[in-house]
């Protein structure tokens, strides 16, 4: 069967005001009409998508997953009518994506000395979305840590970046110089598995009212210092690896060539030996960004 847009947009304004009323109104359509063309929908599909009651509607569960579905699927469609129009103007735009605590200004300042003409906006990566954003059109390319689904992408290591401990002040383990993964057995750790949060801030935030603690890029916690948190280096914790990556489809024109520049750029960067300061811990890193110790 075809995907009726139109239908689909009318689903998901209900999915989220889970009122048909409501929804109506920010459709600017009649309530009836609405009804009609959900229910068009849900026949369309062989399925139901709301249980309905007097004064609101809920999602079944192939509700949900259509929902889900349904953000991606928009996301997809806006950028790529967002391109058409680009090309109709004649503009060229590179949109690059990058993890938290890894920059890419130095990268971007190379490619645009030789490509001046191209318009560059940056993507900050949310922790939990790492490769999506390449999947559905939101970015050109990526600078990323491992791990991710590289599956129909094209990645170029960078280098390496060591993990630190973040904990707070009055953790026992704060006044320790460094610490084993050992020393870390029995901590609460706030990860996805176990409490999935919607920003660093929160992590953070957590963390400092004795929620948990986290293991962490050390840029990272470079990035977001501050002073009821301490970062510790880990030092059996293995690096974590940093690289660019793209769709594999995207294999002519300008992302193979900010790719060329920015991975000479980059790994120039991640080269340089030196040491990074965290709120109380200071981690030496070798010429391949590990730790040193």
């Amino acid at each position: 069967m075809d995907l009726d847009l139109r239908k689909l947009r009318y689903f998901v304004a209900v999915a989220e005001h889970r009122q048909f009323g409501r929804a109506a109104q920010a459709l600017f359509i009649a309530q009836p009409v609405l009804s009609r063309q959900i229910r068009a929908f849900e026949q369309e599909l062989g399925c139901l998508l709301f249980t309905r009651t007097t004064r609101s509607v809920e999602l079944t569960a192939a509700g949900r997953q259509l929902y889900e579905e349904a953000r991606r699927i928009s996301t997809v469609v806006d950028t790529a009518l967002r391109r058409v129009h680009e090309a109709e103007r004649g503009e060229q735009r590179l949109i690059v994506a990058f993890s938290p605590g890894l920059h890419v200004s130095d990268a971007i300042r190379a490619f645009t000395a030789s490509h001046p003409k191209v318009e560059i906006d940056v993507f900050p990566l949310r922790w939990w979305e790492q490769d999506a954003p390449l999947r559905d059109g939101r970015a050109h390319v990526g600078y990323l840590r491992r791990p991710f689904d590289d599956a129909g992408l094209r990645t170029v290591p960078i280098g390496r970046e060591s993990k630190v401990a973040c904990l707070p002040v009055t953790h026992p383990l704060a006044g320790r110089a460094a610490l084993t993964s050992a020393d870390l057995d029995k901590e609460p750790v706030l990860d996805v598995r176990k409490r999935r949060t919607s920003s660093l801030e929160e992590k953070f935030e957590l963390i400092a009212s004795g929620q948990g603690i986290a293991l962490v890029p050390v840029r990272v916690a470079t990035s977001y210092s501050r002073p009821d948190l301490v970062y510790l280096p880990v030092t059996d914790a293995p690096p974590v690896e940093t690289c660019l990556a793209a769709p594999e489809s995207s294999c002519v024109g300008l992302v193979p060539e900010f790719l060329h520049i920015a991975t000479a750029t980059l790994r120039g960067d991640s080269g340089d030996a030196g040491r990074e300061t965290a709120a109380g811990a200071t981690v030496d890193l070798a010429p391949d960004g590990s730790d040193s110790s």
